[in-house]
């Protein structure tokens, strides 16, 4: 009699929100050992979109939305940053109009949609027994909403902000960083050159860690965070003692998207808001560097200092994963496995103090997570505290 190797089950895997190196890394850490435990793993394009696309009809060609994962079609793509499966910031209950399938038009006519019950019964036409959501708060939230249905979820969280509240990690963050020193460190031979103020905006919309680490390691003399609105005239006169102290005559100032000045509000690139109801920001940093030029000769003997203004945006999260990118997802991937197969659901699988651990997924949308600007960041000099360092985890500022 044939040996029949029995399939244990079936766990789908997603990665939504923006890309951030580490994703793929994730995914192959997931397949290999669900493979090896004896599931069965099915990919879902595009994020939750591939979960709202599927036509329940075994003729109909899905495989714009989803496909069989394999420790082959998984392998090589664990060497590359972004995600193979593609993303999206598709909120399956919250669906537009415009955005229902075609083969869903005639139910679902409002302007918006809750299309969960499709959800729901596209992961059981399936044979989903476990979904493995991989992203931020954002994607993570509805991962929780399924959850709370009655569904088996376990959260994998990724965002280069670093904000996704209960984990003192999330996947993209070290790439991030890493990728704004260097650029950083490129761009000073031009602010040198011109003996300027550089002003670089990064991301974070509601959190500054991206700003944070790099000035910490030395990568800028001052930092701008969205939890501690700044005073333009004190930048300015730490900027320029900065420039004068340094042989090379300049200084570098990195500025979170989601910083504001004083009394003012964060500046957004148009109207338009994604499905989670977040409009594009930018331009913080156009503002930055024109109120520096003006404001300037105050604090420099009358002169004007001309500014270096660059926008990093998605120069940070292209490319290849660090080693902290590559090996973090693979243990967050094998921990997930670790807990699916002790029956454990709900969770989300998060570094805490160093270690792995995992967290109840309902954290993602019951705290927000957000520099403490009382213990790291020193409002006076506007860059991070350089003390208290004993027994602190290896990026300084966790999830507390």
């Amino acid at each position: 009699m044939a040996n029949i190797k029995r399939i244990k089950g079936t766990i789908g895997i997603l990665t939504g929100g923006g890309d951030v190196p580490g994703l793929n890394p994730a995914i192959r850490a997931v397949t290999f050992r669900a493979i090896r435990e004896g599931y069965r793993v099915i990919g879902f394009r595009r994020g939750w979109a591939g979960l709202v696309d599927i036509v329940r009809d075994k003729k109909y060609d899905n495989s714009k939305n989803y496909l069989e994962l394999t420790q082959a079609a998984v392998n090589k793509a664990a060497r590359t940053g972004g995600t193979f499966l593609h993303t999206s910031r598709t909120r399956a209950s919250h669906v537009a109009k415009i955005d229902v399938p075609d083969h869903l038009k005639d139910t679902y006519k409002d302007e918006f949609n809750d299309l969960t019950p499709e959800v729901v019964k596209n992961l059981d036409w399936l044979g989903v027994d476990m979904l493995i959501p991989i992203g931020g708060d954002d994607t993570l939230s509805y991962g929780v909403h399924l959850f709370k249905k009655g569904l088996k979820v376990m959260a994998i969280p990724k965002t280069m902000d670093n904000d996704v509240p209960g984990t003192d990690y999330c996947i993209g963050f070290s790439t991030c960083v890493t990728r704004t020193i260097s650029l950083t460190n490129a761009l000073r031979t031009a602010a040198g050159s011109h003996e300027r103020f550089l002003v670089l905006e990064v991301f974070g919309r509601y959190a500054g860690f991206t700003a944070m680490l790099p000035t910490l390691a030395g990568a800028a003399h001052r930092c701008l965070i969205p939890e501690h609105p700044f005073e333009m005239d004190l930048l300015a006169e730490l900027l320029t003692e900065d420039r004068n102290n340094n042989p090379s005559n300049y200084s570098i100032v990195l500025v979170s998207e989601g910083a504001t000045i004083s009394g003012g509000q964060m500046m957004f690139e148009g109207q338009e808001k994604d499905a989670f109801g977040h409009a594009k920001l930018g331009g913080i940093g156009d503002e930055v560097s024109l109120a520096l030029k003006n404001v300037s000769p105050k604090f420099n003997n009358g002169h004007k200092v001309n500014v270096i203004n660059q926008k990093l945006g998605y120069m940070v999260r292209c490319g290849d994963p660090d080693f902290i990118d590559s090996v973090v997802p693979t243990a967050y991937g094998n921990l997930a496995l670790d807990l699916i197969l002790g029956g454990i659901d709900g969770r989300m699988v998060v570094l805490k103090n160093g270690r792995y651990d995992h967290v109840p997924i309902e954290v993602v949308t019951e705290t927000k997570k957000f520099v403490n600007v009382d213990k790291y960041y020193n409002r006076d000099k506007l860059h991070p505290y350089y003390k208290n360092f004993e027994m602190l985890p290896l990026f300084i500022m966790t999830a507390d």
